[in-house]
């Protein structure tokens, strides 16, 4: 990296990362009991000005915003890995029908199994986002063009549809799981406590830890699968590699706060805006950090907005993502550029 470039590529780091922390005192301060930030600094460093404020801000705020920072970031790097291996700047775990799976799989640990703990179904989440990466992959590749952007982008909005369907039939037919299903199923961070987060978090750790480690051999195979064989990479090794990070952090994040949608295909599309602007390019190596930062930003952001907009009542997150979500998977597939893919 040239002198040049260096300022730019701190601001690169340090604005979303101020960002970041600007929205987690943020979402610590505002909900039904609305705490002055001057008031969460106190109690983060001990000195709480209530019981009550304590027991809120340390037993509902931090989880829930902890929640957020590692799910946000779990769907931003499955989101950028999938878009990297398949070449498709459609890929989101949501839009390829991922989370579709694991949602199935979880319907079917609570309406058959009766399973309620997340450490219980999110086996089955495994399961169901493994089982829809493959299905998605091999149906968007079955003619002369092979996996197209467009046609996996369809092959998912299918599959979608499918377990979407098969979903509400098995929870419908089951009152009890229908009252602990529709809720999750809206995409929320409430309702989740520190203990969640714990059982979830060594999954999402070891999918990050293998999404990075894969960094420079995403650089390679964006030139090519000639040109990364070539260059000695062992193409069959980083794809798997690539579907066990992904199954790890989709399945993980959505048995934890739902099938939030769209948080994959966005923000790694910001963050190579961010990227280009600093000077640095599609470099892979900073494109997966970006996007670990910048996917909590946006569900933090979506989560805030939710408790406020009509306030006492809640509005998901997941829903107001999608209002963000959704123009801008339009936007991406009108254009003529994509669309000649």
């Amino acid at each position: 990296m040239t002198r040049a470039k260096a300022p730019r590529a701190v601001l690169l780091v340090a604005l979303p990362g101020a960002a970041l922390l600007t929205l987690c005192l943020l979402s610590i301060a505002f909900g039904a009991l609305s705490v002055p930030l001057g008031q969460v600094v106190e109690t983060l460093f001990g000195h709480a000005p209530s019981a009550r404020i304590d027991s809120v801000i340390w037993s509902v705020r931090i989880p829930r915003t902890a929640l957020g920072l590692a799910a946000g970031a779990a769907l931003g790097l499955s989101g950028c890995l999938m878009q990297a291996l398949t070449r498709n700047p459609l890929a989101d775990p949501g839009v390829l029908g991922v989370s579709a799976g694991a949602a199935f799989a979880i319907a079917v640990s609570v309406g058959v199994f009766g399973l309620g703990s997340v450490y219980g179904y999110i086996w089955f989440a495994f399961a169901g986002a493994l089982f829809a990466s493959v299905l998605v992959y091999l149906l968007g590749g079955v003619g002369r063009s092979c996996s197209t952007p467009v046609k996996l982008a369809l092959a998912g909005v299918a599959i979608t549809s499918l377990l979407s369907s098969l979903t509400s039939a098995i929870v419908l037919t089951d009152a009890d799981a229908l009252n602990r299903f529709r809720f999750w199923e809206a995409g929320s961070l409430a309702n989740q406590n520190g203990d969640t987060l714990v059982r979830v978090l060594p999954f999402l750790a070891v999918g990050a830890v293998l999404a990075l480690a894969s960094a420079p051999a995403l650089n390679s195979l964006a030139l090519g699968d000639d040109v990364a064989a070539s260059l000695g990479l062992r193409l069959g090794l980083i794809r798997v590699q690539g579907v066990a990070a992904v199954t790890l952090l989709t399945g993980g994040a959505v048995a934890v706060i739902g099938p939030v949608v769209f948080v994959g295909l966005v923000v790694p599309h910001l963050a190579r805006i961010l990227t280009q602007a600093a000077g640095i390019g599609p470099d892979h190596r900073w494109l997966l950090p970006l996007s670990a930062v910048l996917a909590p930003c946006l569900l933090l952001l979506a989560d805030i907005a939710g408790r406020l907009i009509a306030r006492p009542v809640e509005i998901q997150a997941g829903i107001l993502v999608a209002f963000i979500g959704g123009p801008f998977f339009i936007a991406m597939v009108r254009r003529r550029r994509l669309a000649e893919l």
